[in-house]
This record gives structure tokens, sequence and C-alpha cells, in this order.
């Protein structure tokens, strides 16, 4: 019989060096094609569009179009592409979005070789995939405990150095409404006051310092 087809792949990074890392580890593999090499978002999805390749390895930190932005890019093109991120960055919160924006797959850089091989095949036969820290990132953490786009705002501010009174003022609210809200998250975190609270939504990615 003959063998099956390669599988073709795009990789999105803004870094050359892990750009050409990563491409070489996945050929080095076998049965994979690399048909695209993309440096930011919005080259992914131009990319995509022309060649239409049977999986996509993204970024999340890229410059003109973010990894999230390339996600919804391209599944606005195809809404079954299949999606892997292959980022620095774990974190409940930053992972769920990317599940959200159409990703099939969370793994961490340090995935390289047969690993990083393995799951873009599982991930081309419909697969859903998450690398051990991001397993250990989405345990333990529920729906319930997810920051609402106003407590998101909140934090976001207070991680600017802004008081209560001046985040009240920009976001058209109270002052008592703004200290109601830091409550809510500090006991939706864990938190024992504003800048571990701020820590710790980074450290999700719920906020970008």
């Amino acid at each position: 019989m003959p063998s099956p087809l390669p599988i073709r792949v795009l990789i999105a990074d803004d870094h050359p060096l892990m750009l050409d890392g990563i491409a070489r580890s996945l050929l080095a593999q076998g049965g994979i094609e690399v048909a695209a090499l993309a440096r930011d978002g919005k080259e992914a999805i131009a990319l995509f569009a022309r060649q239409r390749p049977d999986v996509c390895l993204l970024d999340l930190q890229m410059p003109d179009h973010d990894g999230f932005e390339a996600l919804r890019g391209i599944r606005a093109l195809q809404p079954d592409a299949r999606l892997i991120v292959l980022t620095t960055y774990g974190g409940d919160a930053r992972i769920q979005a990317a599940l959200d924006a159409g990703a099939a797959a969370y793994l961490l850089k340090d995935a390289l070789g047969e690993e990083l091989a393995n799951a873009v095949r599982r991930v081309h036969a419909g697969a859903h995939v998450f690398g051990p820290q991001a397993r250990a990132d989405m345990h333990g953490h529920y729906a319930a405990d997810r920051l609402s786009p106003r407590e998101l705002d909140v934090l976001q501010l207070v991680a600017g150095g802004h008081t209560n009174r001046t985040i009240g003022d920009m976001l058209g609210i109270s002052e008592p409404t703004v200290k109601s809200h830091m409550s809510t998250i500090l006991v939706k975190l864990g938190a024992n006051d504003r800048t571990h609270a701020v820590t710790m939504a980074a450290k999700r990615g719920y906020i970008s310092l």
C-alpha cells in the first residue's frame, strides 16, 4: 500500500531561532511536512488562507495580531481548522481563552521532538491534547472562580497602580463598588491583598503586566 500523505503544518512564532527549531524538530520525526512559516499572527492568517495546512502551531505572544487573534482569524476562514497553541506561558485563564478561540491543543515550548509530533498527529486525527503543565494549571479551577469582565477591568487598573477612587472614576462606578469587586476578586483568586491578587492573576493569564 502507498504510504499516507504527510501532515502539512503551518508554524507561527516571532522568534526566528524558535521557528527554525520547531520546524527542524518536526521534520526529524517523519510523516510531517512544514507547509509555511509565519513570524506574526497576521502573516499566519494570510499563509493559512493560501496554503490550507492540515495543522497550525501558533505562539500566543506575537506582534501584529497575537496568537488569540490568529486563532480566531484562522477559524473564521475554516471553522474545523486543527489548531495547536505552543507557548512559553501557562495559566488556566490563558488556556481557557485559547480553547474558547478555537485551539484543540495547548503545549508549552519544552514539548519538542516526539512529544510535539505526536500532538500534531493526534490533533490532525481530531483529538484534544494538553501538555502536563497545562493539565496541572487547569486542575482545580472551575467556572465559579473565573473573574467577570468587570472584575478583570478593575484588576487590570489595580495592576496599573490606580486607587479605588480613580478606578471608580475611570469605569463610571462608585468607590464602594470597586471595593466590593476587589473583595470578590480576592476570594476568587485566594489572594491575601491587592498585590498578591495582581501577581496571581498575571500567572494564571487573566491580565498582562
